[in-house]
């Protein structure tokens, strides 16, 4: 079979005959791609449909954006919480230092010490507590700020130093 339009343009009919199959070839493969996605978006959609109704699926919308909407409050409930919390805590003891020490040469096994305990804002209490053959003693020194107003022995003062810039406890032999 010749074409005359197609010998004027000087087409040969098999060209165009091999262009028309490879493209069918190709559509075919397209369309294979197409079915195959289409059926696995059908497999999921009736999993996800399985046993529901329009109505009962809206119902679990609801349900779920309700539960979504009660997370949402206990979330901002639990952020007011932490934030009084934390507020209830600035004034307790957060910081403390020790320190060991023999207040009396007859006396061994640094059994006497020196108790610093801070709040946040460096604000508490010094206690010295100070062993002898005779009995032990006990002084409580006011701390405010960081500062005594009484003069601190050099135990109080590392205690109070250990308490507010958080030192490491060296093993002491």
């Amino acid at each position: 079979m010749e074409s005359k339009i197609l010998m004027k343009m000087g087409i040969d009919p098999a060209f165009i005959f091999l262009f028309l199959l490879v493209l069918i070839v190709v559509l075919f493969v397209l369309y294979i791609n197409v079915s195959l996605k289409y059926d696995r978006l059908k497999k999921s959609y009736f999993t996800f449909m399985k046993g529901k109704d329009g109505k009962s699926l809206e119902n679990s919308f609801a349900a779920k954006f309700a539960e979504m909407d009660s997370l949402i409050k206990i979330t901002k409930q639990n952020r007011a919480d932490v934030k009084e919390m934390y507020k209830m805590t600035e004034n307790c003891i957060q910081k403390c230092g020790i320190v060991k020490y023999d207040a009396f040469n007859e006396m061994g096994g640094k059994l006497s010490f020196a108790l610093a305990l801070l709040d946040n804002n460096n604000t508490g209490w010094v206690l010295n507590a100070m062993h002898s053959r005779e009995g032990c003693y006990t002084y409580m020194k006011e701390i405010l700020k960081g500062e005594s107003y009484v003069e601190l022995s050099e135990e109080e003062a590392a205690a109070l130093d250990r308490a507010i810039y958080k030192d490491d406890y060296e093993t002491e032999e």
